[in-house]
């Protein structure tokens, strides 16, 4: 098959377009500034799977490098997000996602399938309200499509606690429950989707275990060896009540299998 992966530099496309690669497809890996292969021609999976990577420039901001992209194109995995940067990200999630539909559709694309994250439609953040109206976008539009709510990479939530680390107390809410979910995993099941019909539905993807605030800190804090007195720190307004009432979980998705603690003891974290 032949697939068009946006955002392929990104955290999760890294990781799926050589797992597409190993599943013999051919993978377009789009991106502003896609990596150089180092020598012209397409790139092998380094374990000799029988597909091939080719990177593509595309800018979902202004469309260059659009009609390309998709040109040919079976499936396009939507990854591509601009998140916390003001009026651009409404030019990439938002105005970017209607040009890709659009485009997808003149190059007869047979599915789409968008990136989104768990809690989206309940959590009172306004990146998490572009990324409601980009789904339905992608739903109103006429290619057959398939939109993903994932829960937070334990990569991301990583990150967000080696930055509050930096106090000298570290505030948590315990009251905030997560599910945090390996990019290994959501690859994994990308791998399954876009092989799959597609759905014509939001479905959801979340990790193997939901854990309070508390959990993920402490855990966090003894697999960096950190000493750090925690702050009990409720997360105010409707923003905490959201988090607390569990905007962020899926109990009813389907699940990963790479617990946060199992992330925390492997390479990626001390990578990351």
């Amino acid at each position: 098959m032949e697939i068009l992966i946006t955002g392929a530099t990104g955290r999760l496309g890294r990781v799926l377009t050589p797992e597409l690669a190993r599943a013999g497809h051919t993978v377009r890996a789009a991106g502003r500034t896609p990596a150089p292969t180092g020598k012209p021609g397409p790139d092998r999976p380094a374990d000799g799977g029988g597909g091939e990577v080719r990177r593509v420039r595309l800018d979902l901001a202004t469309g260059d490098g659009l009609p390309a992209a998709v040109d040919g194109v079976e499936t396009v995995v939507h990854l591509a997000s601009a998140p916390y940067q003001g009026s651009y990200t409404r030019q990439v999630d938002l105005a970017g996602t209607r040009g890709l539909v659009e485009a997808a559709a003149r190059a007869g694309v047979r599915h789409l399938v968008y990136l989104s994250i768990v809690g989206a439609d309940r959590v009172p953040w306004p990146y998490f309200r572009i990324k409601i109206e980009a789904e339905a976008a992608v739903a109103a539009g006429p290619v057959p499509w398939t939109v993903l709510r994932v829960t937070q990479f334990h990569g991301f939530l990583a990150e967000a606690l080696s930055r509050l680390a930096r106090l000298p107390v570290l505030p948590v809410d315990p009251g905030i429950t997560a599910q945090p979910v390996d990019v290994a995993d959501v690859a994994a099941h990308l791998r399954w989707r876009v092989t799959a019909a597609p759905g014509g539905a939001t479905e959801e993807f979340g990790g193997p275990a939901e854990l309070d605030g508390g959990t993920l800190v402490r855990e966090w804090l003894a697999a960096r060896r950190i000493r750090r007195r925690m702050l009990r720190l409720p997360v105010p307004g409707r923003l905490g009540r959201a988090f607390r009432a569990g905007a962020l979980v899926s109990p009813t998705g389907n699940r990963g299998r790479i617990t946060w603690r199992e992330y925390l003891a492997g390479p990626s974290e001390q990578a990351g």
